[in-house]
């Protein structure tokens, strides 16, 4: 495509880029609170603008296959690079079956360390298969690697359990199965692993955008210290919070420590080596900093263990956290961020904490700090310390007033923006919260609308992946949702396989002399970065992959 540039004079500014996370498209209005909710903004978006879909799940975004869920992260990385990389999860998946996790430095120094000091290995991380940030799979399989080749004698396992990625109170699903896996290797190799410690994954450990260090201050004493409430089993655990606390969710399950007749089971100890294994990094640098920054000060480190520590992957390619690490990241270089600033082009990006680390660090292909500070600026709104449910609106209305002032300012030439609401009040699988997170982006939205006429300027929406549109676990055959012992529909808490929205909306009415590309067959998040710079009147880089937009005849 030569002609890539589309408009006959330069457009006026800014490009509004908005990220309605979570919110994505399905037709089936069963337990869809994007479907059933007011949004008569984003109704009048697709009544007459133009739009198509994106695919923004599996393969597209660089997951292992279509079967999995797109998310935050990948989601950010794919629209701020122009192309997909191969994830973390394939990353893991193809270093495990190869072997080479094994062999490498990082391993090998755990192994290392644990024989000199005749210490115990242990592993910390989301316990399920959802294949957002971690996948039981490779659990297990370093764990048979231990037993079986490395011959260590003592594991213990640390389990955040999810309620989220996957079905909301389906930890027992994992934990029971695992047990029998545990005494399996046991029995076999002669060696003693066993679950320690655990808890839900909102309340303990899983922090992030150091949203609130006292999870993790809380992770540290139940893991490393082995203090708080103790059970015979994570299975007695789970069990007497469930009759505890009636409906509780297992992301909100409280923490407990394993213990037998000698006392707690598996607290970290000096001369032991400590896995991280959630790939994904966004909800693994805070645990992964108080393991190894000596200067930590955010919270008391009671005991401070002298521990070898690794992450599953580099979190953090630019502060480089952690320091040692068993699986190399993706390289992701030649963002739209990057591009645009050696254009000369303004930006502003801005979220709140939830969603600002997506905005600022995946978006720029996994680097911290802003890329140009004489051209960017970096606005983080600190997000509501409460339930999400409780709080659906979350901080919507305040990123929009600044949105709102950005574009009428004339300072920039894009404005990207992103929205938790869909995302994070989807995940607490509450239907009426979804429904309301939802009207509260459109409300905004309307408002994103008359600034953008006002200024002259271009808006785009879209999101990153699917949640809020699928909010029940669905019979597969007839699309209605299951049913709990209560006669209720049973709640969905995870990321969807459903396609997003991309909207573009020009008041000028300019952009109605264009059309999609009939050529790209399956439009993904990776187009949409070659879009960008030809809605702002530039030439999309050669690697990226194609643009969306066309000029008619």
């Amino acid at each position: 495509m030569k002609n890539k540039t589309l408009f006959k004079h330069r457009r006026p500014r800014p490009l509004t880029f908005v990220v309605m996370d979570g919110i994505g498209y399905r037709a089936n209005p069963e337990g869809n609170a994007v479907s059933q909710g007011y949004t008569p903004h984003l109704d009048w978006l697709l009544a007459n603008c133009h739009y198509t879909l994106l695919k923004a799940h599996g393969t597209a975004v660089g997951l292992p296959s279509d079967s999995d869920m797109g998310n935050s992260e990948v989601g950010h990385n794919a629209i701020g690079a122009g192309r997909f990389f191969p994830q973390g999860a394939r990353l893991v998946n193809e270093a495990i079956a190869s072997g080479s996790i094994f062999e490498g430095k990082g391993w090998r120094r755990l192994i290392d360390f644990c024989r000199k000091h005749d210490g115990s290995m242990h592993f910390i991380g989301l316990f399920s298969d959802g294949n957002v940030h971690s996948h039981l799979d490779h659990l297990k399989a370093m764990l048979k690697h231990l037993a079986l080749h490395d011959k260590v004698l003592r594991a213990r396992i640390h389990i955040l359990l999810d309620g989220r990625d996957v079905g909301e109170t389906s930890a027992l699903d994992y934990v029971i199965p695992f047990e029998s896996f545990l005494k399996e290797i046991n029995r076999q190799a002669g060696v003693d692993y066993r679950i320690a410690s655990g808890g839900g994954r909102m309340k303990v450990t899983m922090d992030r955008y150091e949203a609130d260090w006292n999870i993790v201050a809380l992770g540290w004493k139940t893991h490393v210290a082995a203090e708080g409430r103790t059970f015979g089993s994570a299975q007695e655990a789970i069990e007497t919070y469930r009759k505890e606390k009636p409906g509780i969710i297992d992301q909100d399950l409280p923490p407990f420590v394993v213990a037998d007749g000698s006392g707690p089971v598996g607290p970290v100890k000096d001369g032991d080596s400590v896995v991280f294994f959630n790939y994904r990094g966004d909800r693994a640098i805070e645990i992964s900093r108080a393991f190894e920054e000596p200067d930590f000060d955010k919270f008391p480190r009671i005991p401070y263990p002298n521990a070898a520590y690794a992450g599953m992957m580099e979190y953090d390619t630019e502060a480089h956290i952690p320091k040692n690490y068993l699986v190399e990241p993706p390289v992701i270089g030649n963002t739209m961020g990057e591009f645009l600033c050696k254009a000369g082009m303004r930006q502003m990006a801005i979220s709140e904490t939830q969603k600002f680390g997506h905005v600022t660090y995946f978006w720029n292909g996994n680097r911290s700090g802003l890329l140009d500070p004489n051209l960017e600026e970096y606005v983080e709104v600190p997000s509501d310390r409460v339930p999400f449910e409780e709080r659906p609106w979350m901080k919507a209305a305040e990123i929009t007033d600044r949105v709102v002032e950005a574009i009428g300012s004339g300072k920039f030439d894009m404005i990207r923006l992103n929205y938790a609401n869909g995302d994070m009040v989807g995940h607490t699988g509450v239907f009426q919260a979804a429904r309301i997170a939802v009207e509260t982006v459109d409300l905004c939205l309307g408002r994103l609308m008359k600034a953008t006429q006002k200024a002259g300027g271009i808006m785009v929406v879209t999101a990153d992946h699917g949640n809020a549109e699928e909010m029940y676990e669905l019979d597969k055959k007839t699309g209605k949702p299951k049913y709990n012992e209560e006669g209720k529909p049973k709640a969905k808490t995870a990321h969807t396989l459903n396609p997003v929205w991309f909207i573009v909306y020009d008041p000028s009415g300019e952009c109605a002399s264009l059309r999609f590309n009939p050529e790209i067959k399956e439009p993904k998040l990776t187009n949409i970065a070659a879009t960008c710079f030809q809605l702002l009147d530039l030439e999309p880089p050669e690697l990226y992959d194609p643009p969306l937009l066309m000029a008619n005849g």
